[in-house]
């Protein structure tokens, strides 16, 4: 007979007798030789994992730890006439991580019908698609728009340069410069002054 078995032995002699007088023996029962430990934690081979810690779907209780926001709030710029057309933010919902195809896909959506109320407009027509947007290099956000992109004329399209890389550098950082592309090809866009800009466009650029 092992020590183990010696050991169990003497438990359920002494487990009868114990219980009678109301006393569980937790610490004896803690220490049975079928539980190894150890000094750091380890991975356990899913096979051995119980089946409902592995649902992706726990059972509601009052104790289930809240799941994270699906979405998170950022920044885009619209033109307020009631200040002159200055860029103005305002709040939006995206999924999260919050990506920049998704910023800038909700700035194009436009103003909301409070944003309207409050005298928020866009140059940015509302069939204008956003191809793709990200980092390129240190600093350089590129972003890909729809053809209708580039049928904007006049002021407008001043405008609308302005309200996309105010929204990118808002929600990248201050020192981020901003190319455009019309499906696919780099394209070169007006600034405040009026003159053509083939490189990154800054922020520095588009505010008057």
């Amino acid at each position: 007979m092992t020590a183990c078995d010696r050991g169990r032995a003497r438990l359920r002699l002494r487990v009868p007798r114990l219980a009678a007088l109301g006393i569980l023996p937790l610490a004896a029962l803690a220490a049975g030789c079928a539980v190894p430990t150890q000094g750091s934690p380890s991975a356990i081979p899913s096979a051995r994992v119980p089946f409902h810690l592995l649902d992706p779907h726990p059972p509601t209780t009052t104790t289930t730890q809240p799941k994270p926001s699906a979405y998170v709030g950022v920044k885009v710029y619209f033109l307020n006439t009631n200040a002159n057309n200055a860029l103005t933010p305002t709040d939006r919902l995206v999924s999260a991580p919050a990506q920049l195809p998704a910023i800038i896909t909700a700035l194009v959506t436009g103003p909301s019908s409070g944003d309207s109320a409050a005298g928020l407009i866009t140059a940015i027509p509302s069939d204008v698609v956003v191809i793709s947007a990200a980092a390129t290099s240190q600093n350089v956000v590129t972003v890909n728009f729809s053809t209708a992109f580039g049928q904007i004329t006049g002021t407008a399209t001043e405008q609308a340069v302005a309200q996309v890389v105010t929204t990118v550098v808002d929600n990248t950082s201050p020192g981020t410069g901003v190319v455009f592309e019309i499906n696919g090809t780099h394209t070169s866009v007006p600034i405040a002054n009026g003159s053509l800009v083939a490189g990154p466009v800054y922020l520095l650029n588009v505010i008057p």
